[in-house]
């Protein structure tokens, strides 16, 4: 399949159905509360039908084959709550079924600026009848318990038109595959407690049967018709339906627009939650459609000002950047306190849960455009400080020990290398959190949540660490981010995270002294991080010249890429992992986003060297590496192959590289889209709230501009070959860096300087294979 190319939208002409399951992810409407997948509005066919409310889920019972001490016991998966998409019509006694009669036009579109969800259908059914189907879609950004849908259709003669427009629960979902990363299949998860219909509005609420979760869902409706129509509604446990029989002249138009208000709790009552979405509902339909979309498009105007990225050059790669951006964006806007889930509410992959995805690959983004965003996902990391203490504790450390996989905070991974000895995770947050108070000067945050989780996770390393023979401070039997490696020791990504973080927990201390006070920081605890810090071990290969991933990684067996058949990728589900452990093959970028978040611990000719010998082993089975390839291919001189890096990450979904967006989109490399760009090409790095830039403009490009935000000011840097542009948008003037040069852009004054020339490295190589790509497949 392919989508019609445009600057501001995604657009798809013609209907296959088999490619339904796609486009149910890449259309899918979000605020970070409520997610909707892009089904049609008749809903069949479909592929997968998903409706998402961020942090609800159902709990489940984790198997093992031989249990182990500290093993989670309990799993959590993303509950496809109750449906208010749908909206069926039958044309005289004839429903709308794409699968019948014919589509004599089909077009839907996602409108980046709108944030609305479009499409057009022009059906003739199999006796000949001919109507227009005509939808608009919108999960609310300004409200975030709303979702709106318009629906309009057109006869082509006098047509008797019934709608049933549905709240549904229960939906069976076929489960297609066996694939680890796909979400566990949940058989009725809801239980109805109750159901109330009135006038043109219904009300349905639901618990999960163990987590104990309660939901309830809302529908209302306008209906704008000629004379002579009758409706009636209903509602069950599992159904609440609104049904309007019209009789419509030809050139006449029944209009309904629906209205969908949805809240759950893990503590309220059914009448509270009630009184929630029928509130919302009374407050959307006060509003009106058409202020919906006022306050819609109001909202996103002010989004692309700040986070915009225009390129010259490549009009299919300008679509997927704005494409991304827009997804990032509806994955974490409304989040408010809850996890920002890997997949987004796009679709339930990987049981919807939140990785180290959000802080290390999609904060950055939100931190530079949306901050609130980013404070709002730390606050949800800070809620779940109490369970990253026990789980530390269960594993005898001390501090919070962050879980690898998780909903509610409470560690549900059963891969025990990850989620038992991935401790890089709080760093992760760490480093996030740091990062955030840097670039927003959120002192206020700092002193409520920030500082905590700076000092608990400085405690788990400090915990977790100790001083050698040697005097240095060695972290061992760890997973870093490359999971082919794993429970190994002085893995360099983590010793250098932990580095950073022990470091930003002191001075976190220091800043706010009746803070540390609260948390029973002494200044021995403080001198003691400081100490592990500046004795942190960092593995090197003096014969080799680069890092070593981990200790000794750099003497383990090569792996035989060339004798490794392109169909057996991902490795992981084709070999064992004992082989992947001992052998130089790396999973995704480790040591590599070590030199991108932490290129101040090395020099400019180690990343030359370390990133030539990470590229010819890195095989890239995850979605989460180009785009950190992409930003070290650009540092270190690779501008080609950082352009082709950019370009796998930003049509990781469009092209389906890896085979799986039926099943959700991947947020974190979308957002790696977005780094790729600005930390790539742009070359923008943020070392403890030092904005620095060194662009360069790959041959592929004849220009590009971006924006962010740095301390309430809006910035703009334009690239073309040999200079760049600097432009204060709004707000104050920014002391910056470009190419090491020190200025002041003040408002309404831009600064344009050159670009330094510098000789084009020859590009190293990918193992067998694996070199970046655009379309086809690469498995992850």
């Amino acid at each position: 399949m392919t989508y019609e190319i445009h600057p501001w939208e995604l657009a798809w002409r013609e209907l296959d159905v088999d490619e339904l399951v796609r486009t149910e992810s890449t259309f899918a409407l979000s605020n970070g509360h409520i997610g909707m997948r892009g089904t049609l509005e008749e809903g069949e066919p479909r592929g997968l039908p998903g409706t998402y409310l961020n942090g609800f889920y159902e709990e489940h019972q984790l198997p093992y084959g031989e249990a182990g001490y500290g093993y989670p016991e309990a799993g959590q998966t993303v509950v496809n709550v109750t449906d208010g998409k749908v909206i069926r019509l039958l044309v005289e006694d004839e429903p709308l079924d794409m699968r019948y009669g014919r589509a004599l036009e089909h077009h839907r579109v996602l409108d980046f600026r709108t944030g609305t969800l479009r499409r057009r259908t022009r059906w003739e059914s199999p006796t000949g009848r001919r109507v227009v189907v005509s939808t608009e879609r919108l999960v609310s950004f300004t409200r975030r318990s709303v979702a709106a849908i318009r629906y309009e259709v057109v006869p082509d003669d006098d047509l008797q038109l019934v709608v049933q427009s549905d709240l549904l629960a229960n939906e069976p979902i076929e489960q297609r595959s066996d694939d680890p990363r796909v979400a566990a299949a949940l058989s009725s998860p809801l239980v109805g407690e109750f159901a109330a219909a009135e006038g043109a509005r219904a009300v349905l609420a639901h618990r999960t049967r163990h987590s104990g979760l309660r939901m309830a869902a809302a529908m209302d409706h306008d209906l704008e018709v000629p004379d002579g129509h009758r409706t009636s509604i209903r509602a069950a446990d599992d159904l609440a339906r609104f049904t309007a029989a019209v009789d419509v002249p030809k050139g006449g138009r029944l209009r309904l627009t629906k209205y969908l208000g949805y809240g759950w709790s893990a503590q309220r009552s059914v009448p509270a939650l009630r009184a929630q979405v029928e509130a919302a509902l009374t407050g959307a339909r006060q509003t009106g459609w058409d202020g919906l979309l006022a306050e819609q498009r109001r909202y996103l105007d002010n989004f692309w000002e700040v986070a915009d990225v225009d390129i010259d050059g490549d009009d299919e790669l300008q679509q997927a950047i704005r494409f991304a951006l827009f997804h990032v964006l509806q994955a974490g806007a409304r989040g408010e306190t809850r996890a920002i889930p890997s997949k987004g509410l796009t679709g339930p992959g990987y049981d919807g849960h939140a990785f180290w995805d959000t802080e290390t690959f999609v904060l950055p983004v939100l931190t530079y455009t949306v901050p609130d965003a980013t404070r709002d996902a730390l606050r949800w990391r800070h809620s779940t400080v109490d369970k990253a203490r026990e789980r530390a504790e269960v594993l005898g450390q001390r501090g919070a020990a962050f879980p690898w996989r998780s909903i509610n905070g409470a560690e549900c991974s059963a891969y025990w290398p990850a989620g038992t000895a991935a401790f890089h995770v709080s760093g992760d947050v760490a480093h996030a959190t740091a990062q955030y108070v840097a670039a927003t000067g959120d002192t206020g945050f700092e002193r409520e949540c920030g500082t905590e989780l700076l000092v608990e996770t400085a405690r788990l390393w400090g915990s977790l660490g100790h001083h050698d023979s040697d005097g240095g401070f060695r972290i061992d039997g760890v997973t870093g981010p490359d999971e082919y490696t794993a429970v190994v020791d002085n893995n360099v990504y983590t010793n250098l995270i932990a580095q950073q973080n022990l470091r930003d927990a002191a001075a976190a201390a220091d800043r706010h002294p009746d803070v540390a006070r609260g948390l029973g920081v002494t200044r021995e605890e403080s001198d003691g991080w400081l100490a592990a810090a500046d004795h942190m071990v960092i593995p090197f290969d003096d014969e080799l010249g680069v890092h070593q991933q981990s200790e000794n990684f750099t003497r383990h067996g090569e792996w035989d890429f060339d004798a490794t058949p392109q169909e057996n990728y991902p490795l992981l589900l084709h070999y064992p992992y004992f082989d992947l452990y001992r052998k130089q093959v790396v999973k995704q970028a480790d040591l590599v986003l070590a030199m991108h978040l932490r290129g101040d611990a090395f020099t400019s000719e180690q990343k030359v060297r370390n990133f030539a010998y990470y590229e010819a082993r890195t095989v890239r089975d995850s979605s989460l590496s180009a785009g950190t390839q992409a930003v070290l291919a650009a540092e270190v001189g690779h501008l080609d192959l950082a352009y082709d890096y950019l370009a796998e990450a930003a049509f990781t979904d469009l092209h389906d590289l890896h085979d799986n967006v039926r099943n959700g989109l991947h947020i974190a490399s979308l957002a790696g889209s977005w780094t790729a760009i600005v930390a790539g090409l742009g070359g923008m790095r943020d070392h403890r709230g030092r904005l620095t830039f060194a662009p360069r403009t790959p041959p592929a490009l004849r220009r590009y501009a971006f924006r962010m935000c740095f301390r309430g000011t809006r910035l703009s840097v334009s690239v073309e070959p040999g200079q760049a542009t600097y432009r204060v948008i709004s707000g104050d003037a920014l002391r910056v860096s470009h190419h090491g040069e020190e200025f002041v852009v003040e408002p309404g004054d831009p600064v344009t300087l050159p670009i330094p020339h510098r000789d084009p490295l020859p590009p190293p190589p990918q193992p067998k294979g694996r070199a970046p790509k655009r379309g086809g497949q690469v498995s992850g």
